[in-house]
């Protein structure tokens, strides 16, 4: 009895011993693991012990002061962290006090559940930014429950207030009336339609100053549907803050004149009335040919758009809006945000505020940015085909933007030019 008990304790004994020294050779090769980055690709010197050793680094809260220099974005292959967005977790690095921003119908929640697959896997699975959806009537618990499920950050739900989403008081409903029957007539695009008109405003004087928009400086918008090509390796908010930037864009285009015969005229008489808000070495020569006369058209494609909320809420811009708003081209025409915002960014902003974001690829129907050379393309995992891009075609503006930018256009870009 007592040498079967010793037996019995002998094998404790080893089977304590065998375990611990299989946890000790487990645990080795877990942490050479971390350090020599096993099974992921590195590049540049990134490894996932460097990217998690970022991760835990302690970021400043979001509108905290920060020494960028202590947390460099990885703008080049060349960068450290570069390759960081491979890995899971958080990127490292401050926040800025940013939303994404959407317009959106409850009818339009599997496109916006696309959009936001998107945008998290190309971007904000690593920077956990809000998103604000605005919509002129309630939100549905199913529009909440997936939209939700799918963003990082945190999400708010709001709705317009009726002032911002009719009629104005001093708008004639029989003018406006006959204009809609008369382009309907002509078959221009969405010539007949109130809601696209009352989404015009909207988002040309209001969407920046609803209460769930207050707290932020930047935003991002991102429309039902898009498309996000290339992963993005910095944090674009980041960029703008710290480069001074106000106004961000991708595609640029000639706007459809039958929409806007009359928005040059209430313009110039905006920069005479308020000739203080129209600043020096401003994008003057983006709008027009002929030193303000006329105006060329160009706008850019406001469906995607980066930038500060404060230069939408101040006195300049609001002024401005102001001004349309009362010459009433949002109903007795059909003018849209996208030139109302570009020629406020044209007058009111500096040329180098403005920015053109070749490494964000972006579609929404019918046009395409496929960021223009192979290298980068390759850098960026993009997806797109480059014989898609817009750029460089005629009905595109970005080549002028580069012209009075006095920037070199990127090599290549004769390809995509037919």
């Amino acid at each position: 009895m007592i040498a079967g008990s010793t037996r019995y304790l002998r094998f404790i004994l080893f089977a304590v011993f065998a375990c611990l020294v299989l946890y000790l050779i487990t645990q080795s090769k877990y942490n050479d693991a971390q350090e020599f980055g096993t099974g992921a690709p590195s590049q540049a010197g990134n490894t996932a012990a460097s990217s998690s050793n970022l991760n835990n680094q302690k970021r400043p809260a979001v509108g905290e002061a920060y020494n960028p220099a202590d947390y460099p974005m990885p703008l080049t292959p060349n960068d450290p962290n570069w390759d960081s967005i491979l890995f899971d977790g958080r990127a490292p690095g401050p926040r800025m006090n940013a939303t994404f921003v959407t317009l959106a119908r409850n009818s339009d929640v599997w496109d916006i559940a696309h959009s936001i697959r998107q945008v998290e896997d190309r971007f904000n699975r690593r920077y956990n930014y809000d998103w604000v959806f605005l919509n002129d009537k309630p939100f549905d618990a199913t529009f909440k429950k997936i939209t939700t499920s799918l963003v990082s950050g945190k999400t708010s739900y709001g709705v317009i207030p009726k002032e911002q989403w009719s009629f104005p008081e001093w708008i004639d409903q029989d003018k406006a009336a006959k204009v809609r029957a008369d382009m309907k007539e002509r078959k221009i695009i969405y010539g007949d339609s109130v809601s696209y008109r009352h989404m015009c405003r909207f988002e040309s004087g209001f969407f920046f100053r609803h209460p769930l928009m207050l707290n932020y400086e930047y935003y991002w918008r991102v429309e039902p549907g898009i498309q996000f090509y290339c992963d993005v390796h910095y944090d674009p908010f980041r960029f703008m803050a710290e480069n001074k930037k106000k106004y961000g864009f991708v595609l640029s285009l000639y706007e459809y004149i039958e929409t806007i015969p009359t928005l040059w005229e209430s313009t110039k008489k905006f920069i005479k009335n308020f000739p203080e808000h129209v600043v020096e070495d401003n994008a003057m020569d983006f709008l027009s040919d002929d030193g303000g006369e006329t105006y060329n058209k160009c706008h850019f494609w406001s469906n995607f758009e980066i930038g500060s909320l404060n230069w939408l809420r101040s006195r300049q811009y609001l002024d401005f809006f102001d001004l349309l708003d009362q010459d009433g081209g949002f109903f007795y025409e059909r003018w849209g945000d996208a030139p109302v915002h570009s020629i406020a960014a044209g007058l009111m902003l500096k040329k180098d505020e403005i920015h053109f974001f070749n490494d964000i690829s972006y579609k929404h129907t019918p046009f395409t940015h496929c960021p223009t050379g192979e290298k980068l393309r390759l850098d960026l995992k993009c997806s797109c085909n480059p014989k898609d891009n817009f750029d460089w075609k005629g009905y595109s503006c970005t080549s002028r933007y580069f012209d009075i930018m006095g920037l070199e256009k990127p090599e290549g870009y004769e390809n995509q030019q037919d």
